[in-house]
């Protein structure tokens, strides 16, 4: 029990709600909370996620909205590629997700309760 409470803070602290009331994850919110440092290592995991949607029948691009942000770089500004995430989406990824990193592991735990909530 303790442990679920866990998982529900820490990823219950990046879901985002839409003003349809639709929960959300930004993907460079969760590749923070999942121990990756680096984008490009995270980035094939989505790929692998985006790969087990299609072939599941399942809308990549609802799942998957591709989302840009511009962010500060030094004396400039840069403009970045992020996702925001289906519960679905964030299941699928923490599947891909390399175990090694102990919130992984949660990860796995809490999308799976949370993706059997909506059926």
């Amino acid at each position: 029990m303790e442990i679920e409470l866990y998982n529900s803070k820490i990823f219950d602290s990046i879901k985002h709600i839409d003003e349809e009331g639709n929960e959300y994850w930004y993907a460079r919110e969760l590749q923070q909370i999942l121990g990756y440092k680096e984008w490009r290592y995270f980035s094939t995991v989505i790929e692998k996620a985006q790969i087990a949607c299609g072939n599941s029948n399942n809308n990549i691009n609802s799942n998957f909205g591709v989302y840009t942000k511009i962010v500060k770089t030094g004396v400039s500004n840069k403009t970045i590629i992020d996702y925001k995430l289906s519960r679905y989406a964030c299941y699928l990824i923490v599947q891909n997700a390399n175990p090694k990193f102990e919130n992984v592991a949660l990860g796995q735990t809490y999308f799976a309760i949370q993706t059997r909530n909506l059926v």
